[in-house]
């Protein structure tokens, strides 16, 4: 599939299919979305429910790197160690990851290579990052998730369900939900509706809640405690 690189209204990068018409991140800012939903909304608010010392993040969809890079920077600034497991089937090239340049919009001189670093770890292997950080790359699809009650927070960062809808459905769900431990918090950008009943149908207690710059609302959900 044709893709393309364009430069969302943040002045961050993002990456279009060409066919779908979809984007890897919001165009109306890849990194204000992705601190939004994943670092407010996700590593946030555990840390102040739970206070943390470590925690274990599950990303579904890899792409750019850039909800791992930005994790990497908040569990530096929290001091929270940090394993991070991403999962993506198709990879993108290091041509394109080179292109995205996130480091010209995050205020760190060492942004440039700790992403150069997230990118050229091994897949299917953990790799330290820093003493705060460690990354496990997984090549595979979300459907073949097999992990129970082993990770605190889930990024779900799929393609939206307009283009890929059998990734917003209970059965796939239902493994997200088997591997979030009791008390887990599963963060979305997408509300829609089938995908709000489809999380509550597994258990999930969800939330609607403010949504990134350009989108009114996103959605939170938590896997009850007992």
């Amino acid at each position: 599939m044709k893709r393309s690189i364009i430069t969302t209204k943040d002045g961050s990068k993002t990456i279009r299919l060409e066919d779908w018409d979809e984007h890897y991140h919001s165009t109306h800012g890849a990194i204000q979305e992705s601190k939004h939903v994943y670092m407010e909304a996700g590593l946030d608010y555990y840390n102040e429910l739970y206070h943390p010392k470590s925690l274990k993040v599950l990303e579904a969809g890899f792409g750019t790197g850039l909800n791992a890079l930005l994790t990497y920077f908040w569990a530096e600034h929290h001091g929270v160690s940090v394993d991070y497991t991403g999962l993506e089937a198709y990879p993108i090239s290091s041509e394109e990851h080179i292109a995205m340049e996130y480091h010209r919009e995050l205020d760190s001189a060492s942004a440039q290579q700790v992403y150069e670093d997230l990118h050229q770890a091994k897949w299917e292997e953990w790799t330290p990052i820093s003493k705060t950080f460690q990354l496990k790359k997984k090549k595979m699809f979300f459907s073949d998730l097999k992990l129970k009650q082993e990770v605190d927070v889930v990024f779900y960062d799929a393609f939206g369900p307009g283009v890929q809808p059998e990734l917003w459905e209970a059965p796939l769900f239902q493994k997200f939900y088997e591997a979030l431990t009791p008390g887990g918090v599963f963060v979305t950008y997408c509300v829609k509706g089938t995908a709000r009943r489809a999380l509550q149908a597994i258990g999930f207690e969800v939330d609607i809640i403010e949504g990134p710059p350009g989108k009114r609302h996103m959605m939170r959900a938590q896997k009850p405690c007992q």
